[in-house]
């Protein structure tokens, strides 16, 4: 598997939490009940997994790598990427910090938790579409054979070093943990 087929394959991963988020905060706009836990535990996720784990090979392995090949850091497809990843860290920082007042019951948290949850997942699923449909596709016809086997290496020493062994699969459970939670 190309290491650009990995990253495909967590945003399948990414994208069934992005589901379950829309429902989420649909769901709390209407009713304006939160469920503090389960809005943890999508914090966890995207903390942990997109940020610390699926970000993390982008930005310190394959941005990097196409920077080397030619492709600008500065503009274009990976300033845009890079821009989007810390608009997502903020968002997520805005729903971990009204999440405990939200939990009490206060009413404004709680749209705030919803309207936060909704723009990140709006903002990943196009990122996600870029990111596939655009800079991936670029990546592989610039990287060479042996780029590709460098990065299928770092990405690997990602999971290892700095996600943790078993790390990766704990957060495949939690992703459907939560997607069922919500699936009717």
């Amino acid at each position: 598997m190309k290491p650009t087929e990995e990253l495909v394959h967590e945003h399948q991963v990414i994208t069934l939490v992005l589901n379950a988020v829309t429902v989420e905060a649909g769901n709390l706009r209407k009713t304006g009940k939160i469920d503090p836990g389960l809005v943890e535990k999508m914090l966890d996720f995207f903390r942990n997994f997109t940020d610390r784990c699926h970000h993390a090979k982008e930005e310190k392995h394959l941005f990097p790598l196409l920077e080397r090949r030619g492709m600008p850091r500065d503009r274009g497809p990976v300033r845009v990427m890079l821009a989007e990843h810390d608009e997502g860290r903020r968002l997520v920082s805005n729903i971990g910090g009204v999440l405990p007042a939200a939990a009490r019951g206060d009413r404004e948290a709680v749209h705030s938790v919803s309207d936060n949850l909704a723009e990140y997942a709006r903002l990943l699923e196009n990122h996600i579409a870029k990111e596939n449909g655009v800079l991936f596709p670029m990546a592989d016809q610039i990287l060479t054979p042996e780029d590709q086997v460098d990065l299928q290496a770092a990405f690997a020493k990602v999971e290892e070093e700095e996600t943790g062994e078993g790390v990766h699969e704990r957060y495949h459970a939690l992703a459907h943990e939560i997607s069922d939670s919500l699936s009717g």
